[in-house]
């Protein structure tokens, strides 16, 4: 009996978010413009459920490249209006679009001049009919068993807001940097802004040796640096291939007298490389899709071609990136 509740639960939600599909249409496109004209911020308001809704929806279009706050409507009533100016766009939350701390608002928001996006379930009700845009967020049955706790209207409104968010990410052009600027702490932060500089070895850490090498010298320094590779420069110090320990053990199966050979004949000429200002996830992103097997070393060259480090998998998970 439970299970087959906690089933149904997850069905009427599900096909409340179906629903929503039909309804992205010429009113969503100009939610988004309206947004996009926006030369304030965006104001989103609601009360009780939706007003946690609302708080998400706010916190999503602020971390995707779309100034936002929550208002909550009962605070503005008692002077938060004050937040509001006539550049904002609003975007209030009420299932049955009557509930009363919104509607209280509204002659204000009017007066103020800022612009109004409803997304309520009921075309016609009071917060609808005030509203510059309406987006439907109806339901045909909470999942609720006794069809009062809002549940399934919720999950509607969030997933409406979620796609408003996305859409302006999308049309804004918003890049994993920019991202990365509203999401420094934590692993997340991690991810995003640590730089190949900060976790490559440098210095007499980073494997180095000329091309005019034995493999046998190669595999020396290979083996003292302990990264299971080395960069090759030429009399420049510029790049121009590279070896692993893989190399040197492939190579061996023809014969211990390949240790005597030019390193030139094992190494791979041009490898993939990656400069220092780039970030971390950004190499590990390299690595994973070298084709035709992923790598796990990186060299790391200044714009002079010259390797200034060496960038190892398991650095990366060290720092938490992967």
């Amino acid at each position: 009996m439970i299970i087959e509740q906690a089933k149904e639960v997850l069905r009427r939600e599900a096909e409340a978010i179906s629903a929503l599909i039909p309804r992205i249409n010429g009113s969503f496109a100009a939610a988004v413009d309206l947004v996009l004209a926006c030369e304030g911020r965006i104001v989103v308001t609601g009360m009780g459920k939706s007003g946690l809704i609302g708080q998400k929806i706010a916190a999503t279009l602020a971390s995707t490249g779309t100034p936002a706050f929550f208002l909550h409507p009962a605070e503005a009533i008692h002077g938060d209006l004050g937040m509001v100016t006539g550049k904002d766009i609003v975007v209030a939350l009420s299932n049955s679009g009557e509930t009363d701390e919104v509607i209280n608002i509204l002659p204000v928001l009017k007066r103020i001049g800022s612009g109004l996006i409803a997304m309520t379930g009921h075309a016609q009700s009071t917060l609808a009919l005030n509203a510059d845009i309406v987006l439907d967020v109806g339901v045909a049955k909470e999942a609720c068993p006794l069809g009062l706790a809002p549940t399934a209207s919720t999950t509607a409104a969030l997933a409406m807001g979620d796609a408003l968010a996305v859409a302006l990410l999308s049309a804004r052009k918003f890049t994993p940097e920019e991202f990365a600027l509203f999401h420094p702490g934590g692993s997340l932060g991690r991810k995003l802004l640590l730089t190949v500089e900060k976790v490559m070895h440098s210095g007499e850490e980073n494997p180095v040796i000329e091309r005019d090498k034995t493999l046998q010298e190669a595999l020396f320094v290979i083996t003292s640096k302990g990264l299971g590779a080395t960069s090759v420069v030429d009399e420049t110090g510029a790049l121009v291939g590279i070896i692993t320990d893989g190399d040197i053990r492939r190579s061996l199966e023809k014969g211990y007298d390949v240790l005597s050979r030019p390193l030139t004949e094992t190494m791979t000429p041009t490898p993939k490389t990656i400069t220092p200002e780039k970030l971390a996830a950004q190499a590990l992103q390299m690595m994973e899709k070298n084709r035709p097997r992923p790598i796990t070393v990186l060299p790391v060259v200044d714009k002079g071609k010259k390797p200034v480090g060496m960038l190892h998998l398991t650095d990366l998970l060290k720092a938490g990136v992967v």
